[in-house]
C-alpha cells in the first residue's frame, strides 16, 4: 500500500502515470524527489487524501510498468526510444514555431522574447547529452557496470537541464496563453508543457532506476524543474 510518508521520487517510479497527478498539483517530482508527499502536501496546503486516491487508483490499474524490475538493457531501449528520439523530433519544431510567434507578435507584452534561441541552445545541450549516454554510459550500464565518473557527470548535466527548464518557463510566463492567442501560440505552449513533462520524466527514470546499482536505489534530483 502506498502512503504520504513515501518520497515522491519513489512513488513517480512505482506507480505508472503517477507523474502526470505530480504535475496536476504542480509537485517537483524531480528535483525534490526525496521529500515526502506528505512534507509537501503541508507545506502547499494540499489536500493530501485526494492525491493518495488518485494514486491509488493508477495502482490499480493493470499492466502498469514497475521500470525498477526492468534489466538496464530493457530500460535504456524505452529511453532511447521514448524520450531520446522525440526530444529529437520536438525541439526542432519548438524552435519553429517559436520563431513564427516571436515574428508575428513582436510587439505584444506577453510575447515570448528569446525562446527561439533558448530552445537551440537546449537541443545542443540535450543532443551532446545524450550522445554521451549513447555512445558511453548506456552501454556500460547494459553491461553491469556502474562507473560513478559517468554517472555523476551525467547526473551534473542533468541538473543544467532542470535549470535549462526553469528558464524556459520564466521566457513563456509559465506556459499561459494570452487572451485571443493565436492557433501557433497555442500549438507552441501545449508542446512546450509535453517537453518539460518528457523531460522530467526521462531524467527521473534516470536518476531514480537507470543510474542505481541494483538493491542500493535511492533518490536523486535533476534540477530547478517546476
Amino acid at each position: 500500500m502506498i502512503n504520504a510518508n513515501q518520497s515522491l521520487g519513489q512513488l513517480a517510479t512505482t506507480i505508472a502515470g503517477a507523474t502526470s497527478v505530480f504535475h496536476q498539483y504542480k509537485l517537483d517530482f524531480c528535483c525534490g524527489g526525496s521529500r515526502t508527499l506528505a512534507e509537501v502536501a503541508a507545506e502547499r496546503g494540499l489536500d493530501v487524501t485526494a492525491i493518495l486516491n488518485q494514486l491509488q487508483a493508477l495502482q490499480q490499474q493493470i499492466g502498469a510498468k514497475d521500470w525498477r524490475s526492468a534489466k538496464p538493457a530493457e530500460l535504456v531501449q524505452h529511453i532511447l526510444q521514448r524520450f531520446h528520439a522525440k526530444h529529437r523530433e520536438q525541439l526542432p519544431e519548438l524552435m519553429r514555431l517559436a520563431r513564427r510567434v516571436e515574428t508575428v507578435h513582436a510587439e505584444h507584452p506577453e510575447c515570448p522574447t528569446g525562446l527561439a534561441e533558448h530552445l537551440s541552445h537546449m537541443l545542443q545541450e540535450l543532443e551532446s547529452h545524450m550522445l554521451k549516454e549513447e555512445q558511453i554510459l548506456f552501454p556500460m550500464l547494459c553491461n553491469g557496470f556502474y562507473p560513478a565518473g559517468p554517472i555523476h557527470v551525467m547526473q551534473h548535466e542533468h541538473l543544467q537541464h532542470g535549470d535549462a527548464l526553469g528558464d524556459m518557463l520564466k521566457l513563456a510566463h509559465d506556459l499561459v496563453l494570452p487572451d485571443g492567442a493565436c492557433n501557433t501560440w497555442t500549438a507552441l505552449y501545449l508542446g512546450l508543457t509535453e517537453l518539460k513533462e518528457d523531460l522530467m520524466e526521462h531524467i527521473l527514470l534516470e536518476n531514480e532506476i537507470l543510474f542505481v546499482e541494483p538493491a542500493v536505489q535511492k533518490g536523486s534530483c535533476c534540477g530547478s524543474c517546476q
